[in-house]
């Protein structure tokens, strides 16, 4: 009976172990984390051109044209709580709830792969195109963060067709938006409330950029 009692205990802690192995190292979507650092209930907005010539997420900007940092931080951690340190930046990337950003091939991974705490971040340009005022999702291997709906950051680019070139096609867009009467978001590069002469200059100076 003993011999019985220590055998099952022995087996249950064989399983224990394994499904402890198994989930090691291996990204837990529910609870690894992605924080924008700006704390402000605001959705910022982060202006895109295809070689990644645009705003930093240090130069995003909320209603009013106001620079915050919109730094995105990653936190990675396995089925245990563990961090996961070493997780390929290629394989950690950023889309638009939408998919109105267009990023390039590459245009929106994450700036390097996480460290020893699991973290790693996306602070420089974006190569991409495109517009979305959905919030902005992280992608881990190609699956999305469940920890929470998104991060609340918005994307326009100059490259308003999102066919990742700033050309001549954009230009006709950005002119009905101009003369609209409307308010459109994609073309209010400068995120100011209106589309005017800011947004020209910013589309004049991104002519001829695109995807790398």
């Amino acid at each position: 009976m003993v011999l019985r009692k220590l055998t099952g205990i022995f087996m249950i802690t064989l399983l224990v172990g394994a499904a402890s192995f198994a989930t090691a190292g291996v990204p837990d979507l529910a609870n690894s984390t992605a924080d924008r650092a700006y704390q402000g209930v605001e959705t910022a907005v982060m202006f895109n051109i295809p070689n990644g010539g645009g705003a930093a997420f240090t130069e995003a900007v909320i209603p009013g044209g106001v620079v915050v940092d919109a730094t995105i931080t990653l936190t990675l951690v396995d089925g245990s709580g563990a961090a996961i340190p070493n997780f390929p930046f290629e394989d950690a990337w950023i889309e638009s709830a939408d998919g109105g950003m267009v990023a390039c091939i590459g245009g929106a991974t994450a700036d390097a792969n996480t460290d020893a705490l699991g973290q790693t971040q996306w602070q420089t340009p974006l190569q991409a195109g495109g517009a979305s005022q959905a919030l902005t999702v992280v992608y881990i291997s190609g699956a999305p963060l469940t920890s929470s709906a998104g991060v609340g950051i918005s994307h326009n680019s100059a490259d308003l067709n999102g066919d990742g070139v700033v050309n001549l096609t954009d230009v006709p867009i950005f002119a009905g938006d101009f003369y609209g009467g409307v308010y459109q978001f994609r073309s209010d590069f400068a995120f100011d409330g209106a589309v005017n002469l800011s947004d020209v200059v910013r589309l004049a100076q991104a002519l001829g950029a695109s995807c790398p």
